[in-house]
């Protein structure tokens, strides 16, 4: 678990499936995700995420705003898939629901995370990637102290050529 001023980070409970799906049900969300996510896909990835959790010690963790113990997304890290060309590594990631989006909730869980992972995990680097269009995501990135990394740049193995979100940028914090 990770805390900050507003925020409790902490793995999924059963309680957070229905928010969760709610909040990946949203076109506002999930237009930077490539399309639609149902709730069966909201188990699965929620299964998975607390699978992460409990094998690595760290993952997507649940977001709890504190002020009102509402679910407002998922903050944390994981371990990059293989068939992403950014690995091996461990990315940072977030997906808020809208209404937290513009408060600075997602800087302050990505701030949080960061600092946690480099002062948790043996790794000299943490990155970040997002579709090239994502300039918000971009922005959070940049104010945690993420720089972009053109050379890692990267083609979406799963979106298919011509999609919108296919070209994806990558942000690299280091060690200091």
């Amino acid at each position: 678990m990770i805390e900050t001023d507003r925020l409790i980070l902490r793995a999924f409970r059963d309680e957070d499936r229905a928010p969760m799906a709610a909040i990946n049900a949203d076109p506002r969300v999930n237009e930077w995700l490539g399309g639609p996510i149902t709730a069966e896909m909201t188990d699965a990835t929620i299964a998975r995420v607390n699978a992460h959790i409990a094998q690595h010690g760290f993952g997507f963790f649940a977001a709890e705003r504190k002020a009102d113990g509402k679910l407002i997304g998922m903050i944390g890290l994981q371990i990059v898939r293989d068939e992403l060309p950014p690995a091996p590594g461990v990315e940072l990631g977030w997906r808020l629901t809208p209404e937290a989006q513009g408060t600075g909730l997602a800087t302050e869980g990505a701030a949080a995370v960061l600092a946690w992972g480099f002062a948790n995990l043996d790794r000299d680097e943490l990155i970040a990637f997002t579709a090239h269009n994502n300039v918000r995501s971009q922005a959070v990135m940049r104010r945690i102290g993420m720089a972009h990394d053109p050379a890692r740049d990267f083609d979406h193995p799963v979106l298919v050529e011509g999609h919108p979100l296919r070209r994806h940028v990558v942000f690299v914090a280091r060690r200091t």
